[in-house]
């Protein structure tokens, strides 16, 4: 830390009855009033070097003994006063980056400039200000943050674009050639104990050394200094990333305990008062974090984004930086964990846990982008473009490469979000408040081919049956809807035949596709509880006869394979058994209606909601019952 002594004589101020004096063998003829302090003292030394002063007196009409100055407004209070009196009687003064800025405001109030002396106040301060403050790292910031209480003054004077100006270049450069701060020359010494002066000197340096003693400063002038740095261009944006992680772990910690606290009821208006006085703090300070991130994707981790976000949330900021949050957290979801995604909800006017608003504003963000063109060209094209090679068309190709390098790429990540998706439903849907559309919306933002197994999606829904006991048939069937039978595991398909809380369309489907699977695996069936068993028996299915197998030779058509599984051609009382138990559950409830307003039959309603190969299957199976009972 740099500092300035001025003066030689020993400091002769004392104080008597509330009035600081100097001692001196002349007797005083000057009072000065600094903010209700009183200060007797002599015109000659003071009126010979500040020319405010002697205006001040020049107007004023003089007394038999004292002439009284008054300065309400004085900058720095009666500590900078005392230091531009001291130095007018040529006291010791010492000063450095803590009282420059108090000590150069309240000699620019009193005009100790060139004018008046040569040598004077404000001429020392600034070339101590030049040549040492703003050379030191720390004192760079310490002087800054010293602005903050003459934020007029200071700008007036530049010191505080001239500090920040400092801080900036200083960023950039190597952390040995600059005057490092106490924390970083802490870790410099012990790595120079452990590793030796020769291995420190080949070590490389910590990029992001100035990050935490930046941290020091208030959002204003950190935001101030974080633009200049960035404007700068020599920073990497994952390092600016860094930075704003460090200090948004510094000011914004346990956002949600303070604001639980302040929405307690408050003993007094003045508590009240300050609470909401930090709320609008901590929603200023985030939302200027929010106007820095670096525009590079991965500068910053999704973790720290949704962190923001759920602070944002807390703090009710405004609805462009929460936008802007979940836009960041869109462009890099794939990164994220299932906790991240579970943003408490705030909102007067949901009873739900989470916010799952914004994770679908999230995930349609992220579904919106990486869409890229066809990756091939019209295969009636193709023989042209052979012929006709040139430059253009080489270009063309490279194109389609990288564009097929980009689609292949967003597929990756659509896959590694639908298991984080998966997940994410799996924990909302404990929440008994969370409407069932809500779940659906979250459901359906993932396309069909980003889920290779729905086994998780399984899970998520028999959650929220379970949490949700009271929905009614049409709220079951169209929640299972956005589950795909084909999808789910042999152990997934075991638990489905035996959940009671599904629509008993889906278990028909789980057996069917279950039959299916094990007909393609040449009749090793799954070996079925003694339950599930039973309930094939009921339509004389026998589980333990293992299926026809598929001919390796024969080309069967994909709606006739329902066909080769062994033991669903029924005879008339399994398909009346089956039809009555699909009627039975199929009943029409007094909302389930078309668009048109027109009700669908509850027979018409059962095939379209299987697959297309039982619907073949029970056409057949159908018709021939039909036949059968026309004979007889």
């Amino acid at each position: 830390m740099k500092f300035m002594k001025l003066g030689s004589r020993p400091d002769t101020f004392y104080t008597n009855e509330a009035v600081r004096s100097v001692s001196s063998e002349v007797t005083s003829d000057l009072i000065v009033q600094v903010k209700g302090s009183r200060y007797l003292l002599h015109k000659f030394p003071l009126l010979s070097k500040c020319l405010r002063l002697q205006r001040i007196c020049s107007e004023s009409p003089e007394t038999l003994q004292h002439q009284i100055v008054q300065l309400p407004d004085f900058p720095g209070g009666t500590e900078a006063f005392e230091l531009c009196a001291k130095f007018c009687y040529g006291i010791t003064i010492t000063f450095s980056a803590y009282n420059i800025v108090a000590a150069r405001c309240a000699a620019e109030y009193l005009q100790m400039t060139e004018d008046v002396e040569k040598g004077n106040l404000v001429y020392k301060l600034e070339v101590f200000f030049n040549s040492c403050i703003l050379h030191g790292w720390r004192d760079s910031i310490v002087t800054l943050h010293t602005t903050k209480a003459f934020p007029l003054w200071s700008e007036d004077l530049r010191i505080t674009s001239r500090c920040i100006e400092a801080i900036a270049s200083k960023a950039s450069t190597h952390p040995f050639k600059v005057s490092l701060s106490h924390s970083h020359s802490r870790r410099v010494r012990d790595d120079v104990s452990c590793n030796g002066v020769e291995g420190q000197r080949q070590r490389p340096a910590a990029k992001g050394w100035w990050a935490e003693d930046i941290a020091e400063l208030g959002i204003d002038l950190y935001w101030r200094t974080m633009i200049a740095i960035k404007s700068d261009g020599k920073i990497p944006s994952n390092l600016i990333g860094e930075a704003l992680q460090i200090y948004a772990s510094r000011w914004l910690p346990n956002i949600s305990r303070r604001i639980k606290a302040n929405r307690e009821p408050a003993g007094s208006n003045s508590d009240s008062d300050s609470a909401s006085e930090v709320t609008s703090k901590s929603r200023l300070l985030l939302e200027s974090i929010v106007s820095l991130l670096p525009s590079e994707k991965g500068a910053v981790s999704c973790s720290f984004l949704l962190k923001l976000l759920k602070a944002a949330n807390i703090l009710n900021v405004s609805s462009s930086s929460k936008m802007e949050l979940a836009r960041r957290v869109a462009l890099q979801v794939e990164e994220a964990r299932v906790g991240d995604l579970l943003i408490p909800s705030l909102s007067s006017s949901s009873n739900t846990l989470y916010d799952v608003d914004i994770v679908l504003i999230i995930l349609e963000q992220f579904m919106l982008q990486g869409q890229s063109p066809p990756t091939s060209p019209p295969r009636s094209k193709l023989g042209t473009e052979r012929r006709r090679r040139s430059r253009s068309a080489e270009n063309i190709d490279f194109k389609l490469q990288e564009s097929r390098r980009s689609s292949s790429a967003s597929h990756s990540s659509k896959l590694k979000v639908a298991k984080i998706v998966d997940g994410y439903l799996r924990q909302i849907a404990k929440d008994i408040n969370l409407p069932l559309s809500k779940f659906i919306a979250v459901a359906e933002t993932i396309p069909d081919f980003s889920r290779l197994d729905h086994d998780e999606l399984y899970r998520a829904i028999d959650i929220y049956l379970k949490a949700h006991p009271d929905l009614n048939k049409s709220e079951r069937k169209k929640l299972c809807r956005v589950l795909d039978c084909k999808k789910l595991s042999v152990e997934a398909c075991m638990h489905a035949a035996q959940n009671e809380k599904l629509p008993l369309r889906v278990v028909v489907q789980v057996l069917f596709f279950e039959q299916a699977r094990a007909a393609t695996t040449g009749g090793k069936g799954t070996d079925l509880p003694s339950n599930i068993k039973a309930l094939l028996a009921s339509h004389n299915i026998n589980p333990s006869k293992p299926p026809r197998a598929l001919s390796t030779t024969t080309s069967i058509p994909g709606h006739d394979q329902w066909s080769t599984v062994s033991g669903l051609r029924s005879p008339k009382s399994r398909i009346s058994t089956l039809r009555m138990k699909l009627a039975e559950d199929d009943d029409l409830d007094e909302n389930d209606m078309n668009p048109d307003g027109m009700g669908r039959p509850s027979k018409f309603k059962g095939f379209c909601a299987l697959p297309t190969g039982p619907k073949k299957m029970f056409s057949r199976l159908l018709s021939t019952n039909r036949n059968a009972t026309e004979k007889s």
